[in-house]
């Protein structure tokens, strides 16, 4: 038959179009399939000390907060590794006000990765003004968020 007629025949052109489509189809599942396989790719262990899902290491990021954790915070960045502390006045010392800001530097749980400034000032006449802080304060906030970071990662690994 080569003639159409309301009842919806096939015409030869209309057949051999069809099957071009078909054709078309199988050789390109056919084509689709091949793309999935292949060899398995292996994925490489991080050291537990570069353990991140966050833009730094996670270890020193958790200390740093845990550490910082009963002064107001003004902001922290987790993909940038950045905590700053809002002013924080000590009950005992009221005429002392300290601000505190934490980098964390690399992925890496390493002392080098860590950088702590604080800064200090004293009432004095009503108004608030710079004071020195010593260098002590500084590097035993940095000691006491190495060794938490330490302790989060050995109690994360079993040991």
């Amino acid at each position: 038959m080569t003639g159409s007629t309301d009842k919806g025949l096939f015409t030869a052109r209309t057949l051999a179009s069809r099957g071009t489509a078909l054709g078309f189809g199988a050789v390109a599942a056919l084509a689709l399939a091949g793309c999935g396989g292949g060899e398995k790719r292996e994925v490489a262990a991080l050291a537990p000390s570069q353990v991140t899902t966050i833009g730094v290491n996670s270890y020193l990021w958790r200390a740093s907060l845990d550490s910082v954790s009963f002064m107001p915070l003004l902001q922290s960045d987790s993909a940038g590794g950045v905590i700053i502390t809002d002013w924080y006045v000590n009950p005992k010392a009221p005429t002392e006000r300290v601000k505190v800001s934490i980098a964390i530097l690399d992925q890496d749980l390493r002392a080098d990765a860590l950088r702590v400034t604080a800064v200090r000032e004293v009432q004095q006449g009503g108004s608030w003004v710079p004071a020195p802080v010593q260098a002590a304060t500084v590097q035993k906030l940095e000691d006491i968020i190495l060794t938490r970071a330490r302790d989060l990662r050995r109690d994360s690994i079993g040991g």
